[in-house]
């Protein structure tokens, strides 16, 4: 356990510098927000005004709200700034990643020992995207709890505990990832170590199970008949309308988003499929995901951020035995030294893409300053543009009650909804000079 901490001092070192947030983490950060702070005043939800292009489902945030909700009273209680509450809520929800990772690392010291799952933890926690997406409500890392726990019954041959699993993630959260269990599945069933009555025998009652709540949290919360993975699986797939934020080449996933994701822990990971059997089966699934994945035009890390901790473990298996050879002789002392001296290669390699990232937020550094210059009693209007909405502002920055934060398009310092003096506009501007 103490050895774990390494991954949760990681995670909490990349949120504190990249305390911002985009706008692909919005709704569920927005709704998690409310849920918190407007409770049942539903009709005021950012959702409602704001809905996005596809609807999302309310289950994540509800289930994060409803574990951070101690916390957050207890700043409230004590009177402070609203955005603490916003670091409060992202380390639950990282906490709640990490938690199914640590379960995952328990079953590889069950399969491959000690000392993988020892390597496994420091590759983990000094490569960058996984630390840094692990805290953010995105909708892929919303499942990834999930997906972990999956994982880790799949690799233990729990299929029932798997099944279900798998099915809460895909008809929940991401309908995409019926590829990645789709293949594990079919793994399964070639090697005949689960027959296809079993699946269809625990499949389909866990689908319908998920799909009722689904739907009927997701109904009420939108006020309209949803099942949001089913819009958004119409609108990815139907109509291919997510090419509209860009497509990559089709090799991309392979020639970038891994080799990024896994940094110099990459060549370990091939070695660990050259040393152990177990491992190359254990890659095929995900490698064959991260293919028919790649047939969708618009691609991002974070949609194939599922397979870094299968690579991981690959990776962890050849440092393992590399370092256990490391007396054997000059070759292969020299290899267990490489071994080592990739994971610094790994934090150098993060603290450069750190270090960029914690100036990728503009928004929410100028509302930070702007609260910093203006007093909280005054009456203040705050026109939140669409860029500083994208790139920070939430609802846990406005922090300050008696102000009037209003993000609507169009509106101009002419408009009626803004009556503000000169002065607050010329701190404003000092605002846009120091960002």
């Amino acid at each position: 356990m103490q050895f774990d901490l390494i991954l949760f001092i990681s995670a909490a070192f990349h949120l504190c510098l990249c305390p911002f947030t985009k706008v692909e983490e919005s709704f569920n950060l927005q709704a998690i927000h409310d849920i918190l702070y407007l409770k049942a005043n539903f009709s005021e939800y950012d959702h409602h005004v704001f809905p996005g292009v596809v609807p999302r489902t309310f289950i994540g945030p509800l289930v994060t709200s409803a574990l951070a909700a101690p916390l957050v009273f207890l700043l409230q209680f004590q009177e402070m700034n609203k955005f603490f509450s916003q670091i409060v809520v992202r380390a639950v929800f990282g906490s709640c990643v990490l938690f199914s990772l640590m379960k995952l690392k328990r079953t590889i010291i069950h399969i491959f020992g000690t000392h993988v799952a020892k390597w496994f933890v420091l590759i983990s926690a000094s490569q960058f995207h996984f630390m840094f997406y692990l805290t953010r409500t995105l909708p892929n890392i919303m499942a990834l709890p999930l997906v972990l726990m999956a994982l880790h019954w799949w690799i233990r041959r729990q299929y029932m505990s798997f099944l279900w699993a798998s099915a809460a993630a895909v008809i929940i959260f991401r309908f995409e990832l019926a590829l990645f269990f789709g293949f594990l599945v079919l793994f399964e069933l070639f090697y005949r170590r689960i027959s296809l009555l079993k699946v269809l025998r625990i499949g389909i009652p866990a689908g319908i199970v998920c799909l009722i709540i689904t739907v009927g949290v997701d109904s009420f919360m939108w006020q309209r008949p949803l099942w949001p993975e089913g819009e958004v699986l119409y609108f990815n797939l139907i109509l291919n309308r997510s090419s509209e934020w860009g497509t990559s080449p089709f090799l991309w996933y392979f020639y970038s988003a891994i080799p990024r994701g896994l940094a110099f822990s990459l060549i370990f990971a091939v070695l660990g499929a050259f040393f152990d059997s177990r491992i190359r089966r254990l890659l095929i699934p995900p490698i064959l995901f991260v293919f028919a994945y790649s047939f969708l035009p618009h691609k991002e890390l974070r949609f194939i951020i599922y397979v870094f901790p299968v690579f991981n473990i690959a990776a962890a298996v050849a440092c393992a035995r590399l370092w256990m050879l490391r007396f054997k002789g000059p070759f292969r002392g020299f290899l267990s030294l490489a071994a080592a001296s990739h994971l610094i290669g790994n934090v150098l390699f993060t603290a450069f893409l750190l270090s960029i990232s914690a100036t990728n937020y503009p928004g929410g550094y100028a509302i930070s300053k702007l609260h910093q210059l203006e007093s909280p009693d005054a009456n203040v209007s705050v026109h939140i543009t669409n860029l500083a909405a994208q790139t920070g502002v939430t609802r846990f920055t406005q922090c300050n009650s008696n102000w009037n934060y209003d993000k609507r398009e169009n509106l101009t310092v002419d408009s009626p909804e803004f009556s503000v003096s000169r002065i607050f506009f010329s701190k404003l501007k000092l605002v846009t000079h120091q960002i």
